[in-house]
């Protein structure tokens, strides 16, 4: 005799995209064994944002830059990530060569 056929877990995820005056955080619903790249284009954030370009943007979950094809967890905050308009070391040199110089008298 065979018990119940075991189905697919269903996972919780959120998919999150920031703009400086705009952002989303959607919540997907999908089965275990999907990746991040199927969780950001079943969030539909992709039509919301059409600038996002997943052939170049950086992506990751929780801060953490993973692939498109990392699988997810439940529970897990898939983020995609704008290009950096500046590289943060030139632009903090650039602000101190910039900034007057203060003396060191005590």
């Amino acid at each position: 005799m065979s018990g119940p056929i075991p189905t697919a877990r269903t996972l919780r995820v959120e998919v999150a995209y920031a703009l400086r005056d705009r952002q989303a955080l959607l919540t997907v619903e999908m089965e275990e064994g999907g990746s991040v790249g199927q969780a950001i284009q079943r969030s539909g954030i992709l039509g919301q944002f059409p600038e996002i370009d997943l052939t170049r943007a950086k992506v990751g979950v929780f801060g953490r830059t993973v692939s498109l094809d990392t699988p997810v967890r439940d529970g897990d905050r898939v983020e995609i990530y704008r290009p950096l308009i500046a590289d943060p070391k030139n632009a903090r040199r650039e602000r101190a060569q910039r900034a007057p110089r203060r003396s060191r008298r005590r």
